[in-house]
């Protein structure tokens, strides 16, 4: 028993619980960039089969139909367990998740932390600690979710997170080899197509966007596919094992990868910290924390490495489902 996606005349499973999805028609693009960032590189061909995939970022609205549901806690809510922090003293183990935070004088770019604080209490309801709430953030994205929970969101929903190349065809919305998702122009005619960072980052945010944190998922122009928010707003996870680098195009003429999957579990940690052998998953889009002369990641083409077990202000996801 199947029903249909009306705007495509596509079909859907019947166990797709929640949220408008958009089809996506398979086909070959060029994947990654060797413009930019080291892990983006080489660019090369990939192929990939249609596939649906939800028109917006889940939102809290969402969310909280999923946790009413199924009663689930996410890790942000969650104590740690010391075994699985060797060496970090107990007392510093409690629920709470990453929030973005800068202290009034930044000295070191290179130095998250002088903007990114561990905050106690903070979760997908509370998203900047105890005292704050979503109340009139239904239509905002869900953040402070790990990859656990955005994956455990999208087996209640009968559908799954998507693999990089998936995201990253959807993102480009029919536009091969393009800088943004909606061409090659970060402003076209002035007009700003996601929400960004706009002023010196960390210090200054001028908010000429019209939003200074999250922002409705529909409030900017939807891509080529209909696709909003693929950029900007929040970074999303993807199902990828985190890579140094892609693959280069194999020499073999014809053989273009087709449904890539990333790359292994075993070699996503970070060897910058070798006794924490947490693996990492790729996050794609950028958020609304991206700046020019910070992070210039609100590209289809960025990547970002993020331990699975770690939330943020700034990270959200959706789901694809695929033909049986």
């Amino acid at each position: 028993m199947l029903r249909a996606d009306l705007d495509h005349c596509e079909w859907l499973p019947d166990d797709v619980k929640t949220g408008e999805m958009v089809f996506i028609p398979g086909g070959t693009f060029r994947m990654g960039s060797d413009r930019h960032y080291p892990e983006e590189a080489p660019s090369h061909r990939v192929s990939v089969d249609g596939f649906w995939i939800d028109r917006t970022p889940i939102t809290n609205r969402q969310f909280a139909q999923f946790v009413n549901a199924t009663g689930h806690l996410t890790e942000a809510q969650i104590v740690p367990e010391p075994e699985d922090y060797p060496g970090t003293m107990r007392e510093m183990l409690y629920a709470g998740s990453l929030v973005f935070s800068p202290l009034p004088h930044i000295t070191d770019l290179s130095d998250w932390s002088q903007w990114w604080s561990f905050a106690r209490g903070a979760d997908w309801r509370h998203p900047y600690g105890p005292g704050s709430n979503i109340r009139g953030l239904d239509d905002h994205p869900v953040v402070h979710v790990s990859y656990s929970d955005a994956a455990a969101y999208a087996r209640w929903a009968g559908k799954e997170l998507p693999t990089e190349a998936e995201w990253e065809f959807a993102a480009r919305g029919g536009l091969d080899g393009e800088e943004f998702a909606w061409g090659d122009a970060l402003m076209p005619e002035g007009k700003h197509m996601a929400n960004l960072w706009q002023g010196n980052f960390p210090v200054q945010n001028l908010g000429e966007d019209g939003f200074e944190r999250t922002s409705p998922v529909m409030a900017f122009p939807p891509n080529g596919y209909g696709l909003h928010d693929m950029i900007g707003n929040v970074w999303e996870w993807t199902s990828d094992w985190w890579s140094a680098r892609h693959e280069a195009d194999t020499a073999k003429p014809g053989c273009i990868p087709h449904n890539p999957h990333g790359g292994r579990e075993d070699a996503s940690h970070d060897p910058r910290l070798p006794d924490l052998r947490i693996p990492r998953k790729v996050l794609k889009g950028g958020s609304h924390l991206c700046a020019p002369n910070y992070c210039r990641r609100y590209r289809p083409a960025a990547r970002h490495a993020e331990p699975i077990d770690t939330s943020t202000s700034h990270i959200g996801f959706r789901c694809v489902a695929r033909a049986a």
